[in-house]
């Protein structure tokens, strides 16, 4: 499909709308908007892409506020991306822009997007990190990507961004059970919200003891703690994040992780592109009704029966 020249154009000069036209493009598999992309790749690297996730109520959004505020103060543009639930009607995000990040809809050096997940299990969407590539080729110098808060599936921020922030919060349960979960083999930096709670020096105590019992590499994770509500900690939390940017730039893993995101990123897209493929064949074989129909009755257990499939149409 041919490149609509002036829409690319006004991306790269940095047109909110052109922006907001080409992230609707790709959210919607248009193949216009792919060919919008393969237009402005080459434009893009230059964002500091930072990955926000963690548990619903924790206080992501307003922490993404305060940060942004913070960008702002030092003359940075910013783009935030929202990745949230989809409805179970219509596909579409169920939480819509968020209402916390309200005080920067007007700024013309703020752009936020909200996307629905489209039942992604990691918590990010399958063209999350195109539309961050738009951002970033728009002329954003940071871009804030912001997963579901689903728990402790959200582990594929890791394939997004180039730092990841662990948000937790005291008095949300057992934390220790919570160290022990995959998504906090994830983050570069963790931070304790809401942290006028009483119970947050035990947990900031019990997060640097199970960090310490994890092998020790040349980035030592930090442990802050913000009131993202008024502002407290948010200077030191962006000066944590700024000094893990400089570490990988000047330990030279900047271009390792962009490497391993876009080689992740290559083939989740041709997986759900494989699966979707799949699937339309499958629907209009009445063998595969069946197959499914043997597997209700026992005769023929769900692995074999995959295999069939694939033997089938892949191998």
């Amino acid at each position: 499909m041919p490149v609509d020249a002036s829409l690319a154009q006004r991306l790269l000069d940095g047109d909110r709308r052109a922006l907001a036209r080409a992230i609707s493009l790709v959210e919607n598999d248009d193949p216009a908007g792919w060919a919008l992309v393969r237009e402005v790749y080459p434009h893009t690297g230059r964002a500091a892409v930072v990955g926000v996730t963690g548990a619903p109520g924790a206080g992501k959004s307003t922490l993404i506020g305060a940060l942004v505020a913070n960008r702002r103060a030092a003359d940075r543009s910013v783009a935030v991306l929202s990745i949230d639930p989809s409805s179970p009607f219509t596909q579409g995000a169920l939480l819509g822009d968020r209402i916390r990040l309200a005080e920067h809809f007007l700024d013309p050096g703020v752009f936020i997007r909200s996307m629905a997940n489209r039942g992604a299990l990691g918590g990010l969407s399958e063209a999350s990190l195109q539309a961050a590539l738009l951002m970033d080729a728009a002329g954003r110098d940071d871009v804030f990507l912001e997963t579901v808060g689903v728990g402790q599936a959200e582990v594929d921020i890791i394939d997004h961004a180039d730092t990841v922030l662990l948000v937790l919060m005291p008095g949300g349960g057992d934390s220790v059970q919570a160290l022990k979960a995959g998504i906090m083999e994830i983050p570069d930096v963790i931070v304790v919200n809401k942290a006028d709670h009483p119970l947050t020096p035990t947990m900031v105590r019990e997060i640097r003891g199970v960090l310490s019992l994890a092998p020790q590499g040349p980035w030592q994770v930090p442990v802050l703690q913000t009131e993202a509500v008024d502002g407290r900690g948010v200077d030191e939390l962006m000066e944590a994040l700024l000094e893990h940017r400089a570490h990988i730039e000047r330990e030279g893993t900047l271009s390792e992780r962009r490497r391993r995101n876009l080689r992740m990123e290559v083939l989740a897209l041709a997986t759900s592109r494989v699966r979707r493929e799949l699937e339309q064949r499958l629907e209009r074989e009445p063998g595969f009704e069946r197959l499914i129909d043997d597997v209700v009755a026992r005769r023929l257990d769900p692995a074999s029966a995959a295999a069939a499939i694939l033997d089938q149409h892949v191998r």
